[in-house]
């Protein structure tokens, strides 16, 4: 049984299962208003419904078969997915979940409890196979969207209702589509920035923007130009598959080279393996790696989401290694959350029976275990870089980095994760940097996945706020741990005229344990 069958569900027997498990998340809201001054969309607007609270009540009144209108999906859709509300919370809501179903039923076009779903652009990219040349070892996902269409199509033939308008035009389901087909597939990322970087050796890329012609066609695209970051020098050959640890060996550990990560900064990878390897890992980077399913999984795209999630799952399997380190928030989050995708997924009626000899069995791991023993054995051995870090223990010898530096909480990591310590002890171990506090640390940039190419003008709100806020920390360095916030603030600062070194927190150890300079 096919994902696209199953996902979201649409029989009686799951329609329930999926009702009663967000109803009962919608259930905890006790709507005492905690959540307002923490939700960015709320401080910008002042909008009831344009606040979790809010949202959590439209999500109530579709549970009880209000029709998704346009006007709702905005509303859901203006949603960053930051999760500084479940910080905030003092019910313990779980937001995240709710949020999730509301964007999988506007992905999918309608209300499932409501009547059906309207046909959609959930394909995106018809099953094109990404087959180019490998340049740095990470393979494009080959799990695409490649049976959507062909799902809607059963069910229309089934004669299974329709919604009679779909919640998004022609043209945004479009601009989704292109964005899922582009960015988890760093090679069709790479081959679509490359005339990007010959414009901006030339100058013609502030011609463009200056024209505003790329407006014109694509908001998304006029986006994606202002936040794309100068070229960087990449690593030198190709990466390996495998780094040896220095001195004894600790722990083996695989790395996830993500998609933006992997084409905008590659040296956040290379300095990831350097600084584990220093601290006496052995770093397994599976050549065959692709996308982990983050941004569809944060978009509403559940069912492409799990195809990545397949994948990446088998992948590191096969690794044989005791934890998967990664260095970007989002991409993190999403892996931690598998065991609750594919949990949905078995509850959905989803679940597949095991693949004969996909992968080798771990040790505790069934030879015929599900998807969903997997994803579980999976999440529990994702930490993020600076977690991992934190709990081995420093054994590699600091050297000075004299700057003044200022770390900005990703909210992947900061919120979804509740990682706030870790990156501060470590970076409070180099000598010689002087770490300052943002006033608003914890507080969306407006990055969030795809967020700042989908709604340009609150992501360009809250890029403004965080720009002001780094400049008033008189920092000369801001530190990040996620592609996206780095691309976003960098690109907020520029528009005041600021230019700042931006770093990973990768990149401060690795100058602090390898001497070296920073980029």
């Amino acid at each position: 049984m096919s994902d696209e069958a199953t996902w979201p569900p649409l029989g009686n027997h799951e329609a329930d299962e999926a009702e009663q498990r967000v109803r009962s998340a919608v259930k905890d809201c006790v709507h005492c208003g905690f959540c307002l001054p923490a939700c960015p969309t709320y401080q910008l607007w002042g909008e009831e419904m344009d606040s979790p609270r809010g949202r959590i009540h439209l999500v109530g009144q579709l549970l009880d078969g209000a029709a998704l209108t346009p006007a709702t999906a905005d509303h859901f859709d203006r949603c960053l997915g930051c999760m500084a509300c479940m910080t905030a919370c003092p019910s313990g809501v779980q937001y995240d979940q709710i949020i999730e179903a509301a964007r999988e039923w506007t992905e999918a076009g309608a209300n499932p409890l409501a009547g059906g779903f309207a046909a959609d652009d959930r394909a995106g990219d018809d099953g094109a196979r990404d087959d180019g040349a490998r340049d740095d070892g990470a393979r494009d996902d080959r799990a695409g969207d490649d049976g959507a269409g062909a799902a809607d199509g059963d069910r229309a033939a089934a004669g299974a209702p329709t919604a009679p308008t779909a919640p998004r035009s022609r043209a945004d389901r479009a601009t989704r589509a292109a964005i899922f087909a582009l960015f988890p597939y760093p090679r069709r990322l790479r081959a679509a920035i490359a005339p990007l970087r010959l414009a901006q050796r030339t100058g013609a890329d502030r011609l463009l923007a200056r024209s505003g012609l790329v407006g014109k066609v694509s908001t998304a695209a006029e986006q994606a130009l202002r936040l794309a970051p100068p070229s960087r020098p990449r690593p030198a050959g190709r990466f390996p598959e495998r780094v040896p640890a220095r001195g004894a060996r600790r722990a083996v550990v695989g790395m996830l080279t993500g998609c933006v990560q992997s084409v905008f900064y590659p040296g956040v990878n290379a300095a990831t393996a350097r600084v584990l390897a220093a601290e006496g890992c052995d770093v397994i980077i599976p050549r065959d790696q692709g996308c982990c399913g983050a941004l569809s999984l944060h978009s509403g795209r559940a069912a492409e989401a799990v195809r990545f999630a397949k994948q990446t799952i088998a992948t590191f399997e096969a690794a044989g290694v005791d934890v998967i380190v990664v260095n970007s928030a989002g991409c993190g989050s999403a892996m931690k959350e598998y065991e609750r995708l594919f949990a949905r997924l078995a509850e959905d009626g989803g679940e597949e029976e095991p693949e004969a000899g996909a992968s080798p069995a771990r040790p505790g791991q069934p030879e015929a275990a599900s998807w969903s023993a997997r994803a579980t054995l999976l999440s529990a051995r994702v930490r993020d870089f600076s977690e991992f870090l934190d709990e081995l223990g420093p054994v590699a010898a600091r050297h000075p980095v004299p700057v003044r530096a200022a770390y900005h909480d990703a909210c992947h990591l900061g919120h979804a994760q509740g990682i706030t310590a870790a990156p501060r002890s470590l970076l409070r171990a180099i000598p010689g940097l002087d770490l300052v506090e943002l006033r608003d640390a914890g507080v969306c940039c407006g990055s969030a996945g795809v967020y700042n190419l989908l709604q340009p003008e609150a992501a360009a709100a809250l890029g403004t706020r965080k720009a002001d806020s780094v400049i008033a920390s008189d920092a000369s360095l801001l530190i990040s741990a996620n592609p996206g916030c780095t691309l976003q603030i960098s690109a907020a600062l520029a528009a005041q005229g600021v230019t700042m070194r931006t770093a990973h927190i990768a990149e401060i150890l690795d100058a602090s344990v390898n001497g070296g300079p920073l980029a």
